[in-house]
């Protein structure tokens, strides 16, 4: 969400549930989702407790529908690499230029969850 990775340097929202929604610059056939956060070797505590765990991907028709189509259900690993590639696992024949980020938990702190960097990539609609 950021165009740096350093501490801090985060969209942060209070306790561990919340949705990110993006309007992309065109249509596109959703194939995979990026979410990054820094490694545990950056953070000052030594941890990334604030890290999104399990999280889903949904593509929306327009920013006023509620439910969009579920695109795929995930979890981050904090023992992994900081960049981490999820596929669409639910297979689908629409294009979207709106996708929502939905985060269920984090890995354990208490007041707030950090949200680094987001990317989806697919194939442009024609």
């Amino acid at each position: 969400v950021q165009p740096d990775m350093y501490p801090g340097n985060c969209w942060a929202f209070k306790g561990s549930q919340g949705y990110l929604v993006v309007r992309l610059s065109m249509k596109i056939y959703p194939t995979a989702f990026t979410l990054e956060h820094i490694p545990k070797t950056l953070s000052p505590t030594g941890s990334i407790t604030s890290a999104p765990r399990n999280f889903s991907v949904y593509g929306l028709d327009d920013e006023y529908q509620e439910e969009g189509k579920l695109l795929g259900e995930y979890v981050y690993d904090q023992e992994g690499e900081p960049l981490q590639m999820f596929p669409v696992m639910e297979k689908n024949e629409d294009a979207f230029q709106i996708v929502e980020l939905r985060i269920f938990s984090n890995w354990g702190h208490a007041e707030y969850t950090c949200l680094y960097r987001f990317r989806v990539h697919g194939k442009p609609a024609e």
